[in-house]
């Protein structure tokens, strides 16, 4: 994602990774940036929100709702700073 947002917004420096053979590194870097980021993101709405391995025992239904809402928005966040910055 961010390969095809950086080679449309940043053609010179999408070149300048591409001549070096840097782009793979850069990307993979940035990936594992985005990786910890998410993690560090989804638990801490999890703890805001009271999303805990108790709930997830008493209603998994509720857990896995929250969950994927907590995921969900954890993720836009990841794309607003990290993909398309």
């Amino acid at each position: 994602m961010h390969r095809e947002y950086l080679r449309e917004s940043n053609p010179i420096r999408f070149d300048e990774l591409c001549l070096t053979g840097e782009l793979w590194t850069y990307l993979a870097n940035l990936n594992e940036q985005a990786q910890n980021r998410l993690e560090l993101i989804i638990e801490q709405m999890k703890t805001s929100e009271g999303v805990t391995e108790e709930l997830k025992a008493t209603n998994k239904m509720a857990w896995v709702g929250a969950m994927n809402n907590i995921r969900n928005r954890a993720e836009e966040i990841l794309k607003s700073e990290l993909i398309c910055c």
